[in-house]
């Protein structure tokens, strides 16, 4: 496949034995590229999928990153929600070890990166400490820098405002009265300090998930010892990450650049 004059491979794999365990991994014409592992949003949610995020995938595998383009069961499949969502996160990001033993792709340089609700997941599991995770985060891998695009970084503030007509609920079973061991060992804010780079973007007329939001994590991460970098957008919406023209994903294409 062809993108922007660039050349790479496109190939599914399955990493578990459900359907919806799969991921579209993308091999650029380059040698040891660094790997991207791409996480949609949707509210963790059933119709939403992979193919949000293809045109990222392919303008950065475009760039020369190999990129990981990861499915996982979501509310509305069977096994979706808690805790099937995070075992498949763990599961996905571990098989690229498998896959590394097969394609020459450099695991020392893997980003996470994901947009909404998306971007709670890269956060979630880059956490670097295990006993602050509910155990099912990926433990072949070691993650380098993580993303997230209008993450949904504070679970407990998101259930509050009911975002995604009250999908935090849905997706942790409760409120965080009734579960609070499930947001402390799932909300990036409860799991602080990562340990890893992140980058944060968040536009400020997000009207899905408010802007404040990450700038509650970004000050907590900062707080905690973690190196972040936030970036705000005057006058940006929610969907403008999928978009490879926009001035969101220019920003990830740098940062990226740097890893």
């Amino acid at each position: 496949m062809e993108y922007a004059g660039q050349q790479f491979a496109v190939r599914t794999i399955p990493y578990g034995p459900f359907e919806y365990q799969v991921g579209d991994l993308y091999l650029p014409d380059a040698s040891r590229p660094p790997v991207v592992c791409l996480m949609h949003g949707g509210f963790w949610r059933m119709p939403y999928g992979r193919d949000e995020m293809t045109a990222v995938a392919q303008d950065l595998a475009g760039r020369g990153f190999a990129v990981w383009n990861l499915e996982y069961r979501r509310l509305g499949a069977a096994g979706g929600g808690w805790p099937g969502t995070f075992q498949d996160i763990g599961a996905g990001i571990d098989h690229l070890a498998t896959l590394a033993d097969s394609v020459a792709i450099d695991l020392d340089r893997l980003t996470v990166a994901g947009h909404s609700a998306g971007g709670h997941l890269a956060l979630w599991c880059a956490q670097r400490d295990g006993t602050r995770s509910n155990g099912y985060a990926p433990k072949r891998v070691k993650i380098a820098a993580a993303v997230g695009l209008a993450a949904a970084a504070d679970l407990a503030g998101a259930y509050e405002l009911s975002a995604g007509n009250s999908a935090v609920a849905d997706f942790l079973e409760g409120s965080p009265g009734e579960q609070a061991e499930r947001y402390r060992t799932s909300s990036p804010i409860a799991m602080l300090p990562l340990g890893v780079r992140q980058l944060l973007i968040h536009g400020t007329a997000d009207d899905v998930l408010p802007v404040d939001i990450s700038r509650r994590y970004a000050r907590a991460a900062i707080a905690a010892g973690d190196d972040v970098n936030f970036v705000e957008l005057e006058g940006v919406g929610h969907m403008d990450y999928l978009d490879p023209k926009s001035e969101a994903h220019a920003i990830l294409c740098r940062w990226l650049a740097g890893i």
